[in-house]
This record gives C-alpha cells, structure tokens and sequence, in this order.
C-alpha cells in the first residue's frame, strides 16, 4: 500500500515539474497528465458520493478554481467545458504534490481575493459578474502589467492557470473528443488534400 503511495507521489511530483520536449501539451507531460486523470476518476468512482475531494485547495479556493477554470473553457452547444473535463480536479491532484505550483496557484488565488478585497469590498467570488469580468481582463494580459506592476503576481497567476486549465481540458475524453482526434489510423488510400477554395 504505502509503494503505491510513493509511486503516485513520485510520478505527480517528477512528471508535473515542466512540459516534455515536443509535448503540445503547455504545462506538463502527457504521462503525468493522463495519471492524473486516472487517479481522479477512481476517487471519484470510490468515492460513494462519486464526487472528488480536494487535496490541496480549501473550500473558498477551491470553489474560485472551479468558477476560474470555467470562464476559462466553458461548456459549449459542441462540448463539456473544463469543470466537465475535470479541470479543476486535474489542477488540484497536481497541485497537492509539486511546491511551485502551491506557490504559483495558492500565492495567486490569494493574490485575487485580495485585489478584490482592496477594489470592491469582496472576494472574487462575491464580486458582481462585472466585477469579475473587469478584474479577469485587468489579469488577462501581459501588456496590463507593464503599464501597472502591481498587476504582474495577477498576471503571471491567470496565464499559468490558463495554460494549466488547458492542459486539464485537452487531456481529457471531453477534450480529446472537442479536438475531434480519432487517433493513429491507417488509410487504404490517400485521397489527397481537399481543393482549395475560390475566393
């Protein structure tokens, strides 16, 4: 039982350090990603509720991860969106076994609640949907903290998220099915590339 509990550890904590060389992956390898994905789905086939516990994230951030991660990628008419995908799930496993990334999500989630706090008397959670939107486009880019470097934690806190919340989504059955990947499979033929249009 407890080399089960090494192997995870070591796996989660070794692969979820930087992305493989030639991964399109943004954040972490594929192996990591798809252990995590298992690892998430029997909790949560465990699990009698059928729900996930956090491992790292309190309720309150947690709570923000998932409401973050779904302006993220939402659900759309074509697909489930990163909370479907297990996004959130995915971040926090990881989250829970590598000290940069408690430093990097942990620091900005507080960070966030905090600019709320000092600009509307809230949290992020309990600011208005306007609220939250100017917040979210005041962190959206690079550009906003060079103009003002109070925003940089702010910054480099949602564009790590972002690509975190990718990875989550596109490693995912949801996500692999929103690509519309249908693998390796061979072709009798080639039909050749299909004509380009006249414009």
């Amino acid at each position: 039982m407890s080399e089960i509990s090494v192997s995870r550890r070591d796996i989660l904590r070794t692969l979820a350090v930087g992305a493989a060389a030639g991964s399109v992956l943004q954040v972490i390898p594929a192996k990591a990603a798809e252990y995590a994905h298992q690892a998430v789905h029997k909790e949560k086939a465990a699990s009698p509720a059928g729900s996930y516990a956090p491992k790292y994230f309190s309720a309150h951030q947690y709570a923000t991860l998932n409401m973050l991660c779904e302006t993220i990628i939402p659900k759309d008419d074509e697909s489930g969106g990163a909370i479907e995908a297990g996004a959130p799930e995915f971040i926090d496993l990881l989250t829970s076994e590598n000290e940069e990334y408690q430093l990097a999500l942990g620091g900005g989630l507080m960070w966030l609640d905090g600019f709320s706090t000092d600009r509307y008397s809230n949290v992020f959670l309990d600011c208005t949907p306007e609220q939250q939107k100017a917040t979210l486009d005041l962190i959206a880019f690079r550009k906003n903290a060079k103009q003002d470097p109070s925003l940089s934690q702010g910054v480099a806190f949602f564009a790590f998220l972002r690509r975190l919340t990718c990875d989550g989504f596109y490693t995912s059955k949801i996500g692999i099915l929103d690509l519309k990947y249908i693998g390796n499979t061979s072709l009798r033929e080639f039909p050749g590339c299909p004509p380009v249009p006249e414009v």
